[in-house]
């Protein structure tokens, strides 16, 4: 379908090694700030039409994209890898001479044969391919990954949140370069099938025995489209939505699989429930729910997220990486960070919600284990949020001063502790007004968003009628957590919050004094109460508070030294 010269003339005995081909320092970036001539683009379409050619190791496509100009322009700057050079380009039709484009370091500069005035809509046709890069441990570090089944077939798979789309296809590679609408065509060889974004339009069989794919969906994210290769069977039902409609669902998996499989398929519909139940409609009830075995670990690819979790078993009795991954559907698909400053807002909610989802199943001790699994990996070596517009690897990155995995397991206690401060209500209902911007979500009456901290700072503020800024200037902007210290003389027993900056940090605080329970109100960040000496005091005996841990820092330094 979209041979090119280039994967014509080329052979390969072996892939690729991983890592390879290298990448430009622009091309491993993803977000952060960007051209003025970026920032005026509407992306309004891409019609994607991909070739994977396993013999030659090679993707080659055609993209036509469609933008609009919200300030006037002379040229297009457009995200591609060079590793995938372009070969032609025609703009509304007309195509351009070679020397109207060029690709240096990994942005595609294209001079426009007219000038655009603020308003006007262009269309760039770009033909392209090559030796895209492979990741070296994906999906931590992004690329394809080129496989073998079991039995020697092609396995392959893309991801591509760290270092961005422009790794796959030429696009706008930072969170609010989304697209509206996305048509994907992907040509594969005989007998391997094709899973892809979106719901599918049709599959054509070429004269060869090739098959074509053809898949629509609509504002995914930048880094959402994904290519899965495979000789996968397919699992398939549907879920009546507790919201009226119905959902289509599938799993993609691997021959040889079926019981496997369908236990976890079978996970589907009561997940779906959860969080229908206590977020809102499945965000993609018109195009489907969509799972494909992949050979990495997993990522949220909108509608057809990627499973190698090997079928796992644990004692929750649930996928964790299943669930993990399907929360991204809600948060970071339909709830999109428009800077990667506030990437917590995918990974937070996204690790927070596997306990959640253990305290829906069986109650609070489940849920609190979880939540207890998750403390220890806390490190605070840096803030989640800096308060500047930032890339992927500057906020995942602890080596580019990142905060790291603190986005996912200090973010998911932050929201355990704003759900114990606030009240189960207020807490969902904030989540239900972050991932929607309404109260009152229904089938058809949204569209993917973008949230920032910001936001979400002013929608508990919204909910609650109260400013709880001095709670979010601790967890998100410090590194360093909360100190509850503790002084007892004889009957007198003073607790008082030891915050970075000594701000404010009135937050309420249970103890058990001999068995007996009360929350302590902390109004001033102090209390002092009386108790007999011999009495046994237990402070926030249900584990309700993020605070710093001695014993946690102790481990962690014990478990630094082993290593």
């Amino acid at each position: 379908m979209i041979v090119t010269a280039l994967a014509l003339l080329a052979t390969a005995s072996e892939p690729p090694k991983k890592g390879t081909p290298a990448i430009t320092e622009q091309t491993q970036r993803s977000g952060g700030e960007r051209a003025a001539d970026q920032l005026a683009l509407r992306f309004d379409s891409a019609d994607l039409a991909f070739e994977v050619l396993p013999n030659t190791y090679q993707v080659t496509g055609i993209a036509t994209l469609g933008f609009t100009a919200k300030s006037p322009l002379t040229r297009l700057v457009i995200d591609l890898d060079r590793n995938l050079p372009v070969s032609a380009i025609a703009i509304d039709g007309t195509t351009l001479l070679t020397s109207a484009w060029s690709n240096p370091e990994g942005q595609l500069v294209i001079r426009l044969p007219r000038p655009l005035a603020a308003g006007q809509s262009v269309s760039a046709r770009i033909t392209y391919g090559g030796t895209p890069h492979v990741a070296l441990n994906a999906p931590w570090d992004d690329g394809v990954v080129w496989s073998k089944t079991p039995d020697g077939r092609l396995w392959f798979a893309t991801t591509t949140e760290g270092y961005g789309c422009d790794l796959l296809w030429p696009c706008l590679d930072f969170p609010e370069g989304e697209p509206a609408a996305v048509t994907l065509h992907v040509t594969v060889p005989k007998g391997l099938k094709a899973p892809s974004n979106g719901k599918l339009i049709g599959v054509d069989t070429l004269s060869d025995g090739r098959t074509t794919w053809h898949w629509r969906t609509t504002h995914p994210n930048t880094y959402a489209i994904a290519l899965n290769v495979g000789p996968y069977e397919e699992i398939s039902g549907t879920y009546k939505s507790r919201f009226g409609n119905s959902i289509p669902m599938f799993y993609w998996y691997l021959p040889g699989e079926k019981a496997q499989a369908e236990r976890l398929f079978a996970e589907f519909a009561p997940t779906l429930d959860f969080f229908e139940t206590m977020v809102g409609p499945y965000p993609f009830g018109a195009e489907k729910v969509g799972v494909v075995e992949t050979p990495h670990k997993g990522m949220e690819h909108q509608t057809i997220n990627a499973y190698g979790n090997g079928y796992a078993k644990a004692i929750e009795g649930f996928d964790w990486l299943f669930q993990h991954e399907f929360t991204h559907e809600w948060f970071a698909n339909q709830l999109t960070a428009a800077n990667w400053d506030d990437y917590w807002l995918h990974e937070g909610y996204g690790s927070y919600m596997q306990p959640a989802y253990g305290q829906w199943r069986e109650g609070y001790a489940r849920y609190i284990t979880m939540m207890m699994g998750q403390r220890g990996q806390i490190v605070n070596k840096a803030p989640i949020v800096r308060g500047k517009i930032l890339t992927e690897e500057e906020v995942y990155e602890p080596s580019k001063g990142g905060a790291g995995l603190d986005i996912y397991m200090k973010g998911s206690w932050m929201l355990h502790t704003l759900r114990g401060l606030i009240g189960d209500k207020a807490f969902w209902d904030v989540t239900r007004l972050a991932v929607y911007g309404r109260p009152d979500p229904r089938p058809g009456n949204f569209t993917p968003r973008f949230g920032s901290t910001k936001e979400y700072e002013a929608l508990v503020a919204k909910v609650t009628g109260k400013d709880y800024r001095w709670f979010f200037d601790v967890y998100l902007r410090q590194a360093a957590l909360p100190d509850l210290v503790e002084t007892r003389t004889g009957d007198t027993l003073t607790l008082a919050w030891r915050v970075p900056s000594n701000g404010p940090f009135p937050l309420p605080i249970d103890i058990a004094v001999d068995g007996i329970r009360r929350t302590l109100p902390m109004t001033d960040g102090r209390e002092t109460l009386t108790i007999s000496g011999g009495a046994h005091v237990v402070i926030d005996p249900e584990a309700r508070v993020l605070r710093r841990s001695t014993a946690v820092e102790e481990m962690q330094a014990w478990q630094a030294r082993s290593r």
